[in-house]
């Protein structure tokens, strides 16, 4: 690939997500890295040792203000995405920004308008959308073999980390919900959540999302600081088959089963008449792509801006997750009232 072909590209934060992002950007042939900020001198330093011939800022708006600086990917903590974001915009850059999306709904929809406005691309880092696991479960359900489907049931919890500025709904549940949201393609219909807050921070530890995607399809998430065990697991059922899909799998992530039940010999009207069949079949797990994730995501970064080509995790998808979790927390405060979206 010449090099008028490429995208010159930096990393706007380098801390916890940041190297990881810097590094594909870096062996990806499609792009050139020129530069990462971040406000710690610590973190600069460990930059250019990895990447010598980057250069380095603690202000981002050196790197915003780049002529020759086609993209930016913004990994800072949630409440400098929409400002970095914007200022990008505005200066002209296409835009990867790490979940969640923005602080607010508001926020993101001005994103949004700002980008089509500027004939500008956003991207969102719903990063496992490229994993393996997900794409397998995606082509499970597209291909029908699930069946319709009736929930979609995750739980995301460990010991820690604990953040200083978001609620472990805002630093967890976006993954599932990016998931889900992708998985169903069935705009949701309310929100109701419950939390609490058990250091005393203001910020919620514990959290019970419920998703209302109407005709009886509903979305769980629970999410946990507080938890001994490490747990990533989430159950889709249908009407067919069922998923089992464990992140914490070294080799089986997806796991499909064919059990299920079925009306037989009675009435759906009466329950006295009617009698549940219960079905039990074979387990299989289908074979994962092991492509690293972030890999497959920063090629679609390229795509995306240079040939348009149609995402799933564009700005109304980071949009969409957003209005979820702005209405878990309304519903949070108000003691678990359903919020229609």
């Amino acid at each position: 690939m010449e090099d008028k072909d490429k995208i010159t590209c930096a990393v706007l934060g380098y801390g916890y997500w940041g190297p990881n992002m810097a590094r594909n950007f870096f062996q990806n042939s499609k792009f050139i890295l020129k530069s990462i900020s971040d406000v710690s001198e610590a973190r600069l330093k460990k930059a250019k040792i990895d990447y010598p011939s980057i250069q380095v800022y603690q202000d981002s708006m050196e790197i915003i203000n780049d002529p020759e600086i086609e993209a930016v990917d913004i990994c800072t903590p949630v409440f400098a995405h929409y400002k970095l974001a914007k200022a990008a915009l505005e200066a002209g850059k296409h835009v990867l920004i790490e979940k969640p999306m923005t602080s607010t709904v508001q926020e993101a929809e001005h994103l949004i308008r700002l980008a089509k406005e500027n004939n500008l691309k956003i991207m969102v880092d719903h990063t496992f959308l490229f994993t393996g696991a997900v794409r397998a479960m995606k082509e499970l359900i597209d291909s029908g073999e699930i069946g319709d489907i009736y929930y979609f049931d995750s739980v995301r919890v460990n010991l820690g980390l604990f953040q200083h500025d978001i609620n472990v709904l805002w630093d967890l549940a976006p993954h599932d919900i990016s998931i889900m949201t992708y998985l169903l393609e069935v705009d949701p219909v309310s929100v109701t959540a419950l939390g609490a807050d058990h250091i005393g921070n203001g910020l919620e530890n514990v959290a019970y999302l419920y998703v209302d995607f109407g005709n009886e399809l509903i979305g769980h998430v629970h999410v946990n600081w507080l938890a001994p065990v490490k747990l990533r697991t989430t159950l889709i059922g249908g009407s067919k088959k069922m998923i089992v899909y464990d992140d914490t799998e070294p080799s089986e992530k997806v796991r499909v089963y064919d059990k299920g039940v079925e009306i037989v010999n009675g009435d759906v009207d009466n329950i006295y008449k009617t009698l549940v069949q219960y079905r039990t079949g074979d387990m299989y797990a289908p074979k994962i792509d092991n492509t690293e994730a972030l890999r497959l995501e920063v090629d679609t970064f390229y795509d995306y801006i240079r040939n348009g080509t149609k995402i799933n995790c564009d700005g109304e998808a980071g949009l969409t997750v957003v209005k979820i979790l702005e209405a878990s927390q309304q519903s949070i405060k108000n003691q678990g009232v359903n919020i229609k979206l």
